[in-house]
């Protein structure tokens, strides 16, 4: 058992640093009091109904991969409080800038974990999600990280297991190679299929989407991002 609670297992290492510039003491108070309370606890069998991860009464479940900042998830998680959130960042900085966003805009409809999202996939309960997002992930562009990459045929069985038969799996980036590649690679799964008709369905952001900074900085820099949709069959 590690310190913070989680199972045992080392980490698959798809993302980067986990700490940026030191936080300050009023954020860490956040990450030592505040995700405590939020954070599902991995040591205990999943609830049977996902719903009852929550405080709140919920009809569904998505979960986000690498909010980052948080700016799409606090953006979802305030448009549909009937739905139940769960977000997985374990970039400390960015971690520590949602806790502070809900602070003044409590989220009781969003659960946050903290560490290697591959945990928690293997720890939700089957056809337990009604979407899962990943947005702006850590492309790792050199031939050598390729394998790096959370996208990859272990991760999508992981995603399709956890994704009710309909749900969408969507992806986001502004890399090109990365994009090509999460097209061959859910091409290539049976449980998924692309939704995209005609070229402005991967060019046109989400319903709503509330844009990121990051994404402001690839359009400035000029990297179009591409937004992907895959219905799990």
């Amino acid at each position: 058992m590690t310190a913070e609670g989680h199972p045992e297992r080392s980490r698959e290492a798809f993302f980067g640093r986990l700490k940026g510039p030191k936080l300050r003491p009023g954020q860490t108070a956040l990450i030592e009091e505040v995700l405590p309370q939020l954070r599902p606890d991995l040591t205990k069998p999943a609830p049977e109904a996902l719903t009852d991860l929550f405080p709140v009464p919920v009809e569904a479940v998505r979960l986000e991969i690498g909010f980052g900042g948080g700016e799409h998830l606090l953006h979802e998680s305030g448009r549909f409080p009937r739905t139940g959130f769960i977000g997985v960042e374990p970039f400390v900085n960015g971690m520590a800038k949602l806790l502070s966003a809900i602070q003044d805009a409590p989220r009781p409809n969003l659960r946050l974990y903290d560490d290697d999202a591959t945990r928690l996939l293997d720890w939700l309960p089957s056809a337990s999600l009604a979407g899962v997002d990943l947005f702006y992930p850590d492309p790792w562009p050199k031939r050598r990280h390729f394998k790096r990459r959370f996208v990859n045929a272990r991760n999508l069985d992981r995603i399709a297991r956890v994704l009710a038969p309909g749900s969408n799996f969507r992806f986001a980036s502004d890399i090109d190679t990365y994009v090509d590649w999460t097209l061959r690679h859910c091409r290539d799964h049976a449980e998924f299929e692309w939704t995209a008709e005609r070229a402005a369905d991967w060019h046109t952001p989400y319903e709503a989407w509330p844009g990121t900074r990051y994404e402001a900085k690839a359009i400035r820099e000029g990297r179009p991002p591409a937004y992907l949709t895959f219905r799990r069959r």
